[in-house]
């Protein structure tokens, strides 16, 4: 599987405060953007996989979610994560 446990300890150690922090928003938007490359390179080789897009849609909407309420709580924190991330807004 592409996603193991140490790519997302690394994920989070890189991220958020500690390699066991998985309940900060950073943590979990760069997790849900890590998922959401990897669905992305899965869909350019096979176009009609209906039920990929569809999980990939739930996700895209799963961290826009997660960055709308970084961006009303803490500004500064949303700034750099999107900067990191080389998310765009």
């Amino acid at each position: 599987m592409y996603l193991t446990s140490e790519v997302k300890k690394d994920l989070f150690q890189k991220y958020g405060k500690s390699e066991s922090d998985t309940g900060s928003p950073e943590s979990q938007i760069a997790l849900f953007t890590h998922r959401i490359n990897h669905l992305t390179e899965h869909l350019k080789q096979h176009k009609h996989d209906s039920a990929t897009r569809l999980g990939l849609l739930k996700l895209v909407g799963k961290r826009r979610r997660l960055l709308n309420y970084l961006q009303r709580t803490e500004i500064g924190r949303y700034r750099s994560i999107i900067a990191e991330l080389n998310i765009r807004k």
